[in-house]
């Protein structure tokens, strides 16, 4: 057995067993129905063929509510209910690129979520290309006056998606950094690890103070294109057109539903994934897979027959994609209660099989709990391992920093920016076998922390 196996599955025989045997037993009948088949993938297909693309503060985010509303009442969920709040929304229309000297082609481009429109007829200008946002960074003030700010470091491949938060600066930082050199617009090679011509997008952060300038991804086979006219050093220009509104006070919510604790209701452990998507495709691995794993989870629970001790409550966050809108919310909404969150994990990385759980615990009872989790979760293939950071989820963010401890299912996501924020998102790339496997881990964890009295978040000594 590997030394963390040994070191995890120890753990609870130095304390008091932290569940019941029929508790245990429970948590591996689940686990045995999830693989044989869940409904993960019937979910994930009916939210993303009857809704399809789900942006944040859309009419479509709105209808795909009222199919998370129909769809957790038609399964017999308790409390089920939509939490409104209000946001400033942004809709794309029309956008487009195309190189004008020195060698006129046409790009595949897409704005970035938030991006200003340009003039009707577009902007044109001369390109230059940064290899980096820091290259970028270094530039004086004012020297790109009149120019299009390219950069175009690549996102590279990992499992855990560890390259994303660095390479993803240039999507939400990079506008202002370029407007503040003095460019007029803004454009960057996708964040993505494929190699076709589906641009990804996604947000955009404005500094206060600076110019809002045009900005847009291109696709990665696009960005090589311009990179190697450029390499030619003969004058780069390109024309962009975006065509974009702001919506203000437009409606977005959260999603809820529970299956009630049979003796501690009030105490919380919270799944869930969020409801919104980008507008390109038809969000199936960002965030449908999410919502059909997490719900699936809960459904096999309930339908099981089982009454956990505590409460568990599904969570479809509302515009998460725009600045995790909904996720704020709720944190707002349940602020005087979160003590009583014991744990929470949301499904956030698309189909891919889990491959290793870590947890945010602070007592020896929530290690114990955990070794229990991690010792029937090791038949399915996911291995326990050690974070020094919480995690759990974007969504969780703003429970973490309120301190509601969290569990991670580490989900392989060595494809996932292949199709992250692309047309290419759809329901034909997910694996029902993975999402069930997902779902096994899910119900688990959920009944079990669900099923006892453990706490993960007394400090020790």
């Amino acid at each position: 057995m590997a030394p963390a196996l040994v070191l995890y599955f120890i753990a609870s025989a130095s304390i008091a067993q932290p569940v019941s045997r029929e508790s245990l037993a429970h948590a591996e009948m689940l686990r045995a129905r999830a693989m044989v088949g869940s409904n993960a993938m019937a979910i994930v297909t009916s939210l993303t063929t009857e809704v399809g693309p789900r942006l944040a503060g859309s009419q479509a985010e709105a209808r795909a509510r009222v199919w998370a509303i129909k769809t957790l009442t038609e399964k017999g969920f308790a409390n089920v209910r939509n939490e409104p709040f209000e946001m400033n929304a942004w809709e794309r229309h029309e956008e487009g690129a195309e190189i004008l000297t020195p060698y006129p082609q046409p790009l595949a481009v897409t704005a970035l979520g938030g991006s200003v429109p340009t003039e009707e007829d577009g902007l044109s200008a001369e390109v230059e290309l940064f290899e980096t946002l820091e290259d970028l960074k270094r530039v004086p003030a004012g020297s790109l006056s009149d120019r299009i700010a390219y950069v175009g470091h690549a996102m590279q491949r990992t499992q855990d998606g560890s390259s994303y938060g660095y390479f993803n600066k240039a999507r939400t930082s990079g506008p202002s950094i370029a407007a503040d050199k003095g460019a007029v617009g803004y454009l960057i090679r996708s964040v993505g690890t494929d190699s076709r011509r589906f641009p990804h997008t996604g947000s955009l952060r404005y500094q206060q103070g600076v110019p809002r300038i045009p900005a847009l991804a291109l696709s990665n086979p696009d960005a090589d294109q311009l990179e190697r006219i450029a390499e030619e050093g003969k004058t780069l220009s390109v024309r962009i057109k975006v065509d974009s509104s702001e919506v203000p006070a437009a409606q977005s919510g959260n999603v809820i539903a529970e299956v009630v604790g049979r003796e501690a209701p009030e105490e919380v452990v919270v799944i869930g994934a969020h409801l919104d998507s980008w507008d390109l495709g038809t969000g199936a691995i960002d965030d449908g897979a999410g919502v059909g794993i997490t719900m699936a989870a809960l459904e096999l629970i309930k339908d099981a027959g089982l009454a956990p001790r505590r409460t568990i409550r599904l969570v479809l966050w509302g515009a998460e994609e725009v600045g995790l809108l909904g996720a704020n919310a709720y944190r707002d909404r349940y602020e005087a209660t979160l003590g009583q969150h014991v744990i929470g994990s949301e499904s956030d990385f698309g189909g891919g099989r889990v491959w290793k759980v870590t947890a945010d615990s602070h007592t020896d009872a929530g290690d114990a709990l955990f070794a229990e989790i991690a010792r029937l979760l090791a038949p399915i293939g996911i291995a326990p391992g050690s974070d020094d950071q919480p995690g759990g989820g974007p969504d969780l963010y703003p429970l973490i920093a309120a301190g509601v401890p969290t569990l991670r299912l580490h989900q392989d996501g060595r494809d996932y920016f292949d199709l992250h924020h692309t047309a290419d998102d759809t329901v034909d790339k997910l694996d029902a076998a993975s999402l069930d496997q997902n779902v096994a881990a899910f119900a688990v964890f959920a009944w079990l922390v669900a099923d006892s009295e453990v706490s993960f978040r007394s400090s020790r000594e």
